[in-house]
């Protein structure tokens, strides 16, 4: 498993060496590779083979290895073009069951696997995808790996004493409670040690691992949360840069275990291209992340002759380059993003699936929208719309003033109440304890309190114009 900061990420020529120092013929390449001509050709030379199983865009080359599982590539007929690193693995482990005549059933044991790399890696959740990922979820809620248990407690999903989950899980739960942890491992220390863990057969192997994967997430939150700071105080404090389409920022101490993070909360916070760089390996190397329609990796490209490496998707990618090019780089990079991106590409909406009365919800209906889960990119969790709500005169800040813990109705209507949580929406408490009338946007969940189970909205947004959304 490659050293992020001693060999980079993906393919390196560190370890195609320890291969041939250990008498090593093949090397099997997850999640990356595709454009490991040059070192591909190395291994070759000391007669070790590669397959390569990877989901990133190929370039004008493909290495010459013993077999390239990637359906972008031109020549590829494969119908789905959008599975993970880990679901083209997953592929390849059902080949060679077929090949071997082993059990196709064997290959299902992973598919918990399988559910957490489509999740964690924003993959389109639609058709095969959505298949391994709803399979890899009943997977995991009749029975969990011992690794896997802890971290679901450590995120607080499982009873106490038990191993239940408290509710259905959903691919929320794997993009916030196991994807962070399973990361932070390579992120502050060694992907080794997510290995360890996910791989522990009791209980008892799989607790050092466990803790120590927490303890690494913690640092990173820490780490995180300090960077983004310094990140947008330099934007802040820089009035060209407020009024960029795009945003690249460099520091030479920034962790690179979590500028990809950063990236993701920079943009975020301004809705534009980013690409956060650190120093590694006396390089400036770093992570880009777009906003929707908008494709970063193209973009990239159009610099290529400035940049070391590359490579990615449309909404996310990596590169590397000198230190010296890095001010024609920001030119060059905001120039791109410039000339293709369309102004409604630059700022934030949220999408109304429906209009909707708040005696219109109940459990029937909230368990047929569950019936298209589980939920992801291209196929979102439905956000509804409900206008001209009311405070019931028990609605509050909550997190220091910080959130909001809403109790509405809307009195014209009916008698329905609902509750709902609005993170980051404490400022609009005096308005709507004042009763004055105001829209909801929101998602629908279920919420578990002292053994009372019910419905309440996740809310997006509030909107006090009696204009229409």
């Amino acid at each position: 498993l490659p050293d992020r900061y001693g060999e980079g990420y993906g393919v390196s020529y560190k370890g195609i060496d320890f291969a041939d120092d250990n008498d090593i013929s093949l090397i099997i390449a997850l999640d990356c590779g595709i454009k490991a001509v040059d070192k591909v050709k190395y291994a070759s030379e000391r007669n070790i083979d590669f397959i390569i199983c990877d989901h990133h865009l190929p370039g004008e080359q493909v290495p010459a290895a013993a077999a390239v599982l990637n359906p972008l590539q031109s020549d590829c007929s494969y119908p789905f073009k959008y599975l993970s690193g880990c679901g083209i693995g997953f592929k390849l482990v059902q080949a060679l069951c077929t090949a071997w005549e082993i059990e196709k059933e064997f290959a299902y044991q992973y598919l918990d696997f399988v559910a957490i790399a489509a999740g964690c890696d924003i993959v389109s959740m639609t058709g095969e995808n959505r298949v391994l990922t709803a399979f890899g979820i009943k997977l995991m809620q009749q029975s969990l790996r011992p690794g896997l248990r802890i971290l679901f407690e450590s995120g607080g999903l499982i009873q106490d004493g038990t191993y239940q989950f408290k509710r259905d899980l959903t691919v929320t739960d794997l993009v916030f409670t196991i994807g962070p942890r399973i990361n932070a491992a390579g992120r502050m220390a060694h992907g080794e040690l997510a290995v360890k863990l996910l791989t522990a057969k009791t209980t008892k192997q799989a607790e050092e691992p466990a803790s120590l994967v927490n303890s690494n997430n913690d640092e990173r939150r820490s780490v995180d949360k300090e960077i983004v700071e310094e990140a947008l105080e330099m934007i802040d404090n820089n009035a060209e840069m407020q009024v960029q389409k795009s945003t690249v920022l460099f520091a030479n101490h920034w962790h690179k275990g979590v500028i990809g993070i950063v990236a993701s909360r920079l943009q975020d916070h301004y809705h534009r291209p980013t690409i956060v760089l650190t120093e590694s390996n006396g390089k400036a190397s770093g992570s880009a992340r777009s906003v929707n329609g908008f494709d970063v990796h193209e973009a990239i490209e159009e610099c290529a002759d400035l940049l070391e490496n590359f490579g990615g998707h449309p909404a996310a990618a990596g590169l590397t380059l000198g230190l010296e090019k890095l001010e024609s780089f920001k030119l060059r990079f905001e120039e791109a993003v410039s000339k293709k991106i369309l102004p409604e590409q630059l700022i934030p909406t949220l999408e109304i699936d429906l209009r909707i009365d708040f005696h219109q919800i109940t459990e029937k209906f909230f368990d047929q929208l569950n019936r298209m889960a589980p939920f992801g990119p291209d196929n979102m969790r439905p956000h509804f719309a409900t206008y001209h709500v009311v405070d019931t005169g028990k609605t509050k800040q909550v997190g220091d003033g910080t959130h909001l813990r809403l109790e509405v109705h809307q009195p014209q209507i009916s008698n329905t109440v609902m509750t709902g949580i609005a993170f980051k929406q404490g400022h609009h408490y005096e308005r709507i304890a004042s009763g004055e009338p105001f829209h909801l946007a929101y998602k629908l969940e279920w919420n578990e309190f002292r053994g009372k189970k019910n419905l309440q909205m996740m809310v997006e947004d509030i909107h006090f114009s009696e204009d229409e959304i």
